[in-house]
């Protein structure tokens, strides 16, 4: 489980501490953010006190027209002892009711020079980043021809290799031996390496090596969406592969199912051309372009028209 602290926020917005510095350490628990409008005019009975508050310019103007009994009253609601932090933007001058409650309550009360709907946006991303669902995968992670291909297979099918071939070709390398995932959306997969092998690639009979350092920064990626699987396989005489296409199998990592092709490896072939056609293939199908659904109808069409030919002879006997 990945925990986030509001010192975090601090490290990665570059937002001002104003108050409350006793609890930097707060745990953040979900990336909803609650702007307290209503709890202003002091309703907070469903108060979402163990979110991150965010006081704008319409929750703060308000807090200036109530009476000084009223602003005392609100601060003590708004500081609980489980509220991760609040945050005020566009640089506005905070009461100084609120800073004297986040200092005795131990609630961090940051400050932001940008507009609230930046602010939020920006928090947001970064809070579901992080708690987005997360698995690690055995593979190769591949951005060709802007598709994130994973490609999958057996230890000793050729993973790396053929990777090192895409990247000669052009392409560029994401993540060797272990791609973690985390899902950032219900239907959106991004994968990246772990930090101690970024950037290295495991030849055998070679060893470690750096693919940015061979042959450029522009040979990886930190991070790219996957939306292609390539399983790599060793050829079995005894199964039948697919010779048209128009099977569409997919595989399931967390909640979200990525279309997936098996690929046959055996001596002869050439495993990052025929990877490279199934990426380029894949955009195609994305455009609305299928070349094995137009070769079924042009076989059924010819078909049809044979069937109609043999039917006029018969009529003519």
């Amino acid at each position: 489980m990945v925990k986030v602290r509001t010192q975090d926020l601090l490290n990665q917005f570059e937002l001002e501490l104003v108050a409350g510095k006793d609890g930097v350490h707060r745990e953040i628990f979900m990336s909803d953010i609650s702007r307290p409008g209503i709890e202003m005019a002091g309703y907070f009975k469903y108060y979402p006190k163990d979110r991150l508050q965010l006081l704008g310019k319409t929750e703060l103007s308000y807090f200036y027209d109530l009476k000084t009994e009223d602003k005392r009253d609100r601060a003590i609601r708004l500081c609980t002892d489980i509220t991760p932090g609040i945050v005020i933007t566009r640089g506005m001058d905070i009461p100084e009711e609120l800073i004297s409650e986040c200092n005795q309550s131990g609630v961090p009360l940051m400050r932001s020079p940008y507009k609230t709907t930046r602010v939020i946006s920006r928090i947001t991303n970064y809070l579901e980043a992080k708690f987005a669902p997360f698995t690690a995968v055995h593979g190769v992670l591949v951005d060709i021809y802007g598709i994130g291909v994973l490609i999958t297979g057996q230890s000793g099918v050729g993973k790396s290799e053929t990777a090192l071939e895409l990247v000669k070709r052009g392409h560029r390398l994401v993540a060797d031996d272990s791609v973690e995932i985390r899902q950032e959306d219900y239907d959106r997969l991004i994968g990246t390496a772990p930090p101690l092998i970024e950037h290295l690639l495991e030849i055998r009979g070679l060893g470690i090596i750096n693919v940015m350092t061979l042959f450029g920064a522009g040979s990886v990626r930190s991070y790219k969406k996957i939306s292609l699987v390539i399983n790599l396989e060793a050829w079995d005489q005894k199964k039948q592969y697919d010779r048209l296409g128009l099977d569409e199998d997919t595989m399931k990592i967390i909640d979200v199912e990525i279309p997936k092709a098996t690929v046959p490896v055996r001596p002869g072939r050439n495993l990052a051309v025929i990877i490279e056609v199934a990426a380029m293939n894949f955009r195609l199908k994305r455009m609305g372009v299928n070349a094995a659904e137009e070769f079924s109808e042009r076989l059924t069409t010819m078909i049809e028209q044979e069937k109609s030919g043999a039917n006029v002879d018969l009529d003519l006997d």
